[in-house]
């Protein structure tokens, strides 16, 4: 169970925008979706989100990565059509913590979604 989790999803393609957002949907999740990379970190602090989708069209984004990194530990998985991996190893190296191809597989990217937040929902300290 999700439990209603946020995912804020940024990516300039607007018919992959709409299908990440219909997936997610589907699966139970309260999505944010942004076409413009630039405003995502206002919008990181804004929604406080369990998760950030980012595509990743050319390396000039490591920039909003970079950012986002800066503003917050919340788990970033990054979208590519890149198939080098030095851009895999670049991506991972500015704080990403996971790179998926497109195009990708339904099934196997929620899996790793769902990882993602389970992960990160695990790394919360808990008071006692």
């Amino acid at each position: 169970m999700n439990e209603q989790q946020r995912i804020l999803v940024v990516d300039n393609d607007r018919d992959m925008s709409k299908f990440l957002d219909y997936m997610l949907e589907q699966e139970g999740y309260d999505t944010i979706v942004m076409t413009d990379a630039d405003s995502a970190p206002i919008t990181l602090d804004n929604i406080a989100p369990d998760l950030v989708i980012l595509e990743l069209p050319d390396e000039d984004n490591f920039k909003i990565l970079d950012l986002l990194r800066e503003q917050s530990d919340v788990p970033i998985i990054v979208l590519s059509t890149d198939i080098k991996v030095e851009s895999l190893r670049q991506t991972l190296s500015h704080g990403a913590d996971d790179f998926v191809r497109m195009p990708f597989g339904v099934k196997s990217f929620m899996a790793r979604v769902q990882a993602k937040l389970r992960r990160s929902r695990n790394s919360i300290p808990v008071e006692i």
